[in-house]
């Protein structure tokens, strides 16, 4: 057996990614590619969930259950046995709001607390003290 340590030309060379790594990376760039592609209707959409979302609604008269349709889907069914359409909201999404500004405008920057103790250099010369005087009744015993 031979002495431990670091060996020339040992290891995985410098500037090389695991396999592993390797396929992460391709499939970060997939779902990028993907996202960007349909941007724009994912930023309306996070638009429209920030201020309110907003969807119509059908009550089936026998069965008394309420249905999310589209409009034009709306058009095609009044008249059977749907009896109202009413747009429905939902209140607005504070965290679609705060995402879309921390993207817009980088998140803030978390503020420092500042912790002032009044006084602290008597203190810090009394605890001094206290201790000194500690050590020497110590010694004396």
């Amino acid at each position: 057996m031979g002495p431990g340590g670091k060996r020339a030309g040992a290891g995985r060379p410098v500037g090389t990614k695991l396999p592993r790594t390797l396929a992460k990376e391709a499939a970060r760039e997939f779902v990028r590619q993907r996202i960007t592609q349909a941007l724009d209707p994912l930023v309306e959409a996070q638009i429209a969930n920030a201020l309110r979302l907003r969807y119509l609604v059908v009550r089936n008269t026998r069965t008394g259950k309420f249905l999310r349709v589209t409009e034009a889907h709306a058009r095609e069914i009044l008249g059977r046995d749907e009896e109202i359409v009413e747009v429905w909201e939902k209140d607005p999404s504070i965290q679609a709001f705060t995402d879309l500004l921390n993207r817009a405008l980088d998140k803030p920057r978390e503020q420092p607390q500042e912790l002032r103790i009044t006084g602290d250099d008597d203190l810090v010369r009394r605890l001094h003290a206290g201790r000194a005087r500690a050590a020497a009744l110590k010694n004396q015993a």
